[in-house]
């Protein structure tokens, strides 16, 4: 007990340590948070805590419509993974088709556009944000975890990769302590980190049945070959032991967390925010404002020469000159009289035109329709889309970041899977016409972890963009045949990306045989058989299969299965045209 209680003594002792390291860091964390919610009349002292400023000036809030349209804009990241094959066998064809598509479906699992939101916020706001992923029973769980609970050994290594150790603090209830880890613990008094950005005391004199669990994760070494996992809650060891995960590469044990940035700090393992370079911007905007409006209420109420002594001045200062007011002043003496109270000087419109400039220029933020006025109107959709993709660009160090994070997401997932998948495992998925897919697989099915990310961000190509790129394809019949007909594939494919496919909730005939013989070419490819049927469309069936033939890795096998299904389609349409050609003859 004496060695188990060193422990967690050791344990807390290094946690307390990390703190103090990361104490200036928090405080900028927590001055991001107050400017976000519009709480602006605080700054940081000396010691770096966040204090409030005298007197309370009213707030303009700039930034947090910024970051909400960043958000926004990140939310249309296209993060779509795909899975490589290992190489050219139909066996490494179909491993890489399924482990595709149990990441699908672990993401869908787990929510994970959901999580995805939450981290890109807590990276707008503090510049970092982690996914955590790890196994249970049921399957890979992912989580997020806000920067606050995150304590790397050296607060200036690179990456994840340069760090020895890492602590993850959270506080949880003590029954959830007991039904994570099976141990019961003692509540206790925990300063923990709110979301408002105030240290909120867990216990005594706040929220009760709290416990603060550390897990400090340390990279293998000679000591420790597989690492080290240390989970203390309270005063009670929970584990001691190896790292529990091969989610590394060439499965190696590691970390189960992934980083996302929103800006790179040089010298600092945690990023930057954005709202740390406007907060000086959004200072001098509210002092500018506050000043401003001090001129106009001095305009509309009026400034007034009394002489001493002639009227009530305490009266005449708290009511002013009110409609209808009747002013007595004293015999002889002279009646108050209005001065010129001037005007706002052009100086605060011209600064705060600046500002507002500088807003855009800083964030990379703006509406393109109101900052050239009307000059706009005489703009061609060319050039207006070269301004909103130049607009985007100043985010593409984000969004790679974010796409960087999804990829290494997929790769953990599909390393657990294989670790821990040893039994017989279904999983369900829906295909894009509704259809409901079960598969079943163990881990030794699963391919590689290749993980690529084919497609382009949306944040360059705009659904719009995307639109107006087919309509100008079509009227230049570049997608047309020689005889000038659209294809009925092409067709099903302009309507899918004109944004119409699933239009009415009614699944178009080309559609719907599109699937067909998309589920055709994967059965085939997996050595099931595929019937033909009377009712296929078999034009769009023979273009599907022959374009999957060119553009897929499949075996020898499964090529010579497609291609006698494909004559099986052409014979059926040869007899369908020549019955066709017999009844019009008979007419």
């Amino acid at each position: 007990m004496e060695e188990l209680n060193e422990v967690v003594k050791e344990l807390k002792e290094d946690f307390e340590e990390r703190r103090r390291l990361r104490r200036l860091t928090e405080a900028k964390w927590k001055l991001n948070i107050k400017f976000m919610q519009g709480k602006q009349n605080v700054f940081l002292d000396a010691l770096g805590e966040v204090v409030g400023e005298t007197g309370q000036a009213e707030v303009y809030n700039h930034i947090a419509p910024i970051i909400e349209t960043r958000l926004a804009k990140f939310a249309r990241v296209n993060c779509a993974v795909n899975v490589r094959p290992a190489g050219a066998e139909e066996e490494d064809v179909n491993a890489a088709r399924l482990s595709g598509k149990i990441i699908e479906a672990t993401l869908a699992d787990n929510n994970f556009s959901t999580l995805a939101g939450e981290a890109n916020y807590w990276a707008e706001l503090t510049g970092t944000a982690f996914f955590k992923v790890v196994w249970e029973e049921s399957g890979v769980k992912i989580a997020v975890c806000p920067p606050q609970e995150i304590y790397p050994d050296d607060p200036e290594a690179p990456s994840l990769s340069a760090l020895r150790s890492i602590i993850h603090a959270k506080v949880y209830p003590v029954e959830t302590v007991y039904e994570l880890w099976g141990e019961e613990v003692e509540p206790e008094d925990v300063d923990v980190y709110g979301l408002e950005g105030d240290p909120v005391r867990v216990g005594k004199s706040g929220k009760k049945g709290y416990a603060l669990v550390l897990e400090r994760y340390m990279a293998p070494s000679k000591e420790h070959p597989e690492g080290r996992l240390t989970i203390a809650a309270g005063e009670k060891l929970i584990y001691d032991g190896g790292l529990p995960y091969k989610n590394g590469s060439d499965g190696k044990r590691t970390f189960p967390f992934v980083r996302q940035c929103a800006l790179n700090a040089p010298g600092s393992f945690f990023g930057a925010s954005l709202i740390e370079r406007l907060i000086p911007v959004q200072r001098a905007y509210n002092a500018v404002k506050n000043r401003k409006h001090e001129f106009m209420a001095r305009l509309s109420g009026g400034v007034y020469a009394v002489e001493d002594g002639s009227v009530d001045a305490e009266s005449l200062e708290e009511e002013g000159f009110y409609p209808g007011r009747v002013v007595v002043y004293r015999q002889g003496s002279n009646p108050p009289v209005p001065m010129n109270p001037g005007s706002v000087p052009a100086e605060f419109r011209d600064e705060e035109d600046r500002l507002l400039e500088e807003f855009r220029s800083i964030s990379g933020v703006s509406n393109v329709l109101n900052v050239s006025g009307a000059g706009v109107t005489s703009m061609s959709g060319y050039a207006l889309s070269l301004l909103l993709e130049q607009e985007n660009s100043r985010m593409s160090v984000t969004t790679e970041s974010i796409r960087a994070a999804v990829k290494e997401v997929a790769r953990q997932i599909l390393r657990l899977y294989k670790q821990f998948a040893d039994k017989e495992r279904l999983v369900v998925l829906s295909g894009d016409s509704g259809e409901v897919e079960t598969l079943a697989f163990i881990g030794s099915d699963l391919g590689g972890d290749d993980v690529v990310q084919e497609t382009d961000s949306e944040m360059v190509e705009s659904p719009a963009t995307r639109k107006n790129m087919v309509l100008e394809l079509m009227r230049y019949g570049l997608l047309s045949d020689e005889n000038g007909r659209i294809s009925n594939r092409n067709r099903a494919k302009i309507v899918e990306m004109l944004g119409f496919g699933n239009w009415e909730a009614a699944k178009s005939n080309e559609e719907a045989h599109l699937r067909k013989a998309e589920r055709e070419n994967m059965a085939l490819s997996s050595g099931e058989a595929a019937e033909v049927s009377e009712l296929d469309d078999h034009e769009l069936h023979i273009h599907e299969h022959s374009s999957y033939s060119a553009g897929a890795d499949i075996g020898k096998k499964a090529l010579e299965a497609l291609e006698k299904h494909v004559r099986q389609h052409k014979t059926m349409l040869a007899l369908s045209k020549e019955a066709d050609a017999i009844a019009n003859n008979r007419q």
